[in-house]
């Protein structure tokens, strides 16, 4: 009784409720959460010259397919990124009468399933006689491996963040050693510096470790660092904030799992759901997860997302204006 005593006062046994719902939710919010295959959004380009029964057979049959035109295959591309499109037709550049199937990934269910269904339309309206689909082309850059890397990038911020520094300081205030490294010549901004510099040092150092040891490399290795910096200055700053809202370790630790989680869950799911990514653009993380997975994978350059910086940026400023004042209160020392 005691140890459950202690568990609701540090607010853990809280977790065990938290942690289901949020996950039920985030189902909830995954395409295809009732286990059906949902339509597969097909582009289609305006100007290009299709098979004279390939349109009509794909607009008649409208429960497996959802077409959208697009201008033009960049669009088309675009689209097969932002998931807006599971893949896209063009003209065939090998065969007369054929055409090429874009999608984003070869070895996906939804590839697999256009794949089939554009096959039994072309045999009921042209019988045998060859395949509409000539080729499947595929935009997504290097494996599943690769691909994975924004996410681990993520969960290793994430986990310095909201679960290192949080404890690290609930436990200065716990033991007194804060009150009393305060009564040296360092003041609270040096200590609060200390702090970020903590953050942005592990993280630059679990991310260096991960690519060591997955072998994977980066093209644009200034950009990536640039907003490696930005992301831990951003959550290393509220790590210090969550650590001076509570009074021990243990509410800490709980209260960083209330806050890694939501920031997780909506950015790592975005990739496999629509509705999540809408949900992902109300969540900071977003922010640091979007541009880092577009210089790993695209080599795109930090100075595209100076927008998103720059809100990381403001909010890590609020954060440390915040842990300031608590600081200089002593709040629950």
């Amino acid at each position: 009784m005691n140890d459950l005593a202690v568990c609701f006062k540090n607010k853990s046994i809280y977790l065990l409720i938290f942690i289901p719902a949020l996950i039920s939710m985030s189902l909830r919010l995954v395409d295809n959460a009732d286990g059906k295959l949902s339509k597969s959004k097909i582009g289609l380009v305006r100007s290009e010259q299709y098979p004279e029964a390939m349109i009509p057979s794909i607009q008649a049959a409208d429960t497996l397919f959802a077409v959208d035109w697009v201008t033009n295959e960049d669009q088309g591309r675009s689209r097969l990124k932002d998931k807006s499109l599971d893949g896209v037709l063009l003209r065939s550049k090998n065969e007369f009468k054929g055409v090429d199937l874009l999608v984003f990934r070869k070895e996906s269910i939804r590839t697999v399933a256009i794949i089939e269904n554009l096959s039994t339309l072309q045999r009921i309206a042209n019988g045998n006689m060859g395949n509409w689909v000539s080729e499947v082309t595929s935009i997504a850059a290097g494996g599943m491996e690769k691909e994975s890397v924004p996410t681990w990038v993520l969960m290793l911020t994430l986990l310095v963040g909201f679960i290192v520094i949080p404890a690290q300081v609930a436990e200065e205030k716990e033991k007194k050693l804060l009150l009393g490294l305060l009564q040296t010549p360092m003041d609270e901004k040096e200590w609060l510096l200390a702090k970020l510099f903590m953050g942005i040092i592990l993280v630059l150092s679990s991310v260096f470790l991960l690519h060591v040891f997955s072998e994977i490399g980066c093209e644009n290795w200034l950009s990536y660092l640039t907003l490696l910096i930005v992301g831990a200055l951003y959550f290393s700053s509220v790590g210090v904030l969550i650590g001076f809202l509570c009074r021990t370790q243990a509410s800490a630790r709980a209260l960083g799992i209330v806050f890694y989680l939501p920031h997780l869950l909506p950015s790592a799911l975005s990739d496999f759901s629509q509705k999540m990514k809408v949900v992902a653009h109300f969540v900071p993380s977003f922010q640091f997860y979007e541009p880092i997975k577009a210089v790993l994978l695209e080599g795109a350059r930090a100075s595209q997302f100076q927008f998103e910086m720059s809100c990381l940026i403001v909010a890590a400023a609020a954060s440390c204006l915040a842990s300031c004042f608590l600081l200089r209160k002593r709040w629950l020392m």
